[in-house]
């Protein structure tokens, strides 16, 4: 090691060892992402592996069920995703080699769209739920869970080695936002297309309501909903069943996941779909520039963290908090005057559920995840008055969350 990297890890050490409570927690999904880290050629062989923690936790992981294990092994779950492809397509043979089976295809019905509404056009094809749709979203948790394990030994573990990131700590958590980064920039994209159909474009948040039940869907609006259903199930399957390594803001999360989930399923269920697009694309476009600020951070691109982490900021207070405050507005003050007459009941036959109370409970959970914003807000800011003020941020950084000695790493990870 050389000179200069000693005295640059040891500012680190110092800067952080100053930085009290969660702000300065190695393993919060948020602030640890960007606390000060020594250089990355830095050479620590006493704690490159951290075995005593590492090593148990994958012997652990590799003994779960395979009833398990298939989201964390990508070889189980592809197997599992091929299943019900082999026998739609045997199905498929069967009727072109004339075999009358008498029944439509089944298979197609887990993979693919149900619920076609007969009265829509072929111009203007619209789709209804179904019992179907849960297992839809059924095979796309397995779906993402192979994309993410593959995304990850393909190319965010060999990408992660290459930008010099050495401890299996770090390495595991720049495949993490990489996988973030992947998948919000998509689903980011995706919502924007999706809303530009709708009436609501540009959260014009009284069509929320004056076109409500909207029960018969665009195509495209309902594959993007239940995928995004499935994508928060797989996360919260992961994170409850451990098959990731803990942080110490696992409440925080599983509160967040279990919210999110409350709001895509219970707006699913009572034909809520547009406001629903408008809560997914304010949440998924600022979790894309904050998983790519992460990265940068891992990777000591310091000069490009700290512009890429100020557009972050600003984007993060625009789609989180003004966006999302606005929708809350529009919940509180727009809803009860914005839903036709008829629609003012439960009546599951007629598909409308807007009856009074139904307010708080649409206004609720959005105020909930709100506050976790403003949390989470709150430590970002620290992190941004942190990095200007702060020289030792932007010149020392190292590459792991649990710098430290090993008894640090015995409690991290």
């Amino acid at each position: 090691m050389s000179v200069r990297q000693s005295k640059a890890q040891k500012q680190a050490a110092h800067l952080r060892a100053t930085i009290p409570g969660i702000e300065g927690d190695p393993n919060h999904h948020l602030t640890g992402s960007f606390l000060p880290q020594t250089p990355l050629g830095a050479s620590t062989p006493e704690r490159a592996a951290s075995p005593a923690v590492s090593t148990a936790f994958n012997a652990l992981r590799d003994q779960r069920s395979v009833f398990v294990r298939w989201a964390i092994d990508p070889a189980i779950s592809f197997k599992l995703l091929l299943i019900p492809v082999v026998l739609y397509l045997n199905w498929e043979l069967l009727s072109y080699f004339g075999v009358e089976t008498g029944y439509p295809n089944p298979f197609s019905k887990i993979f693919l769209l149900s619920g076609y509404v007969p009265t829509s056009t072929p111009e203007d094809p619209r789709y209804q739920k179904t019992w179907w749709d849960l297992a839809f979203v059924g095979y796309y948790v397995v779906f993402f869970s192979f994309v993410r394990e593959t995304l990850s030994l393909k190319i965010s573990r060999p990408a992660a080695k290459y930008f010099g990131l050495r401890r299996e700590a770090k390495i595991d958590r720049f495949s993490e936002q990489a996988y973030a980064l992947f998948y919000f920039m998509f689903f980011g994209a995706w919502g924007y297309r999706v809303m530009s159909q709708l009436p609501t474009y540009w959260y014009n948040t009284q069509e929320f309501w004056n076109t409500y039940p909207n029960w018969d869907m665009k195509p495209e609006l309902k594959r993007y909903y239940l995928m995004q259903f499935a994508y928060w199930w797989q996360q919260l399957i992961v994170l409850v069943l451990g098959l990731e390594k803990p942080r110490k803001d696992y409440g925080e999360l599983v509160a967040h996941h279990f919210v999110t989930l409350w709001l895509v399923g219970w707006s699913y269920l009572v034909n809520l779909t547009y406001i629903g697009n408008a809560v997914y694309m304010s949440m998924d476009i600022p979790d894309t520039f904050l998983a790519f600020s992460k990265l940068l951070n891992y990777i000591q691109w310091n000069t490009a963290k700290v512009y890429a982490f100020g557009v972050f900021f600003v984007i993060w207070s625009y789609f989180r908090h003004y966006l999302n405050l606005w929708i809350l507005w529009s919940v509180w003050f727009e809803q009860p005057v914005g839903i036709p007459e008829f629609a003012k009941k439960w009546d599951w036959s007629e598909g409308v559920y807007m009856p009074g109370w139904m307010k708080m409970q649409i206004f609720l959970p959005l105020l909930i995840l709100q506050f976790l914003n403003l949390f989470w807000y709150y430590l970002m800011t620290k992190i941004l008055i942190r990095g200007l003020i702060s020289k030792e941020v932007d010149d020392s950084r190292s590459d792991d969350e649990d710098d430290g000695n090993d008894n640090d790493n015995e409690k991290e990870d």
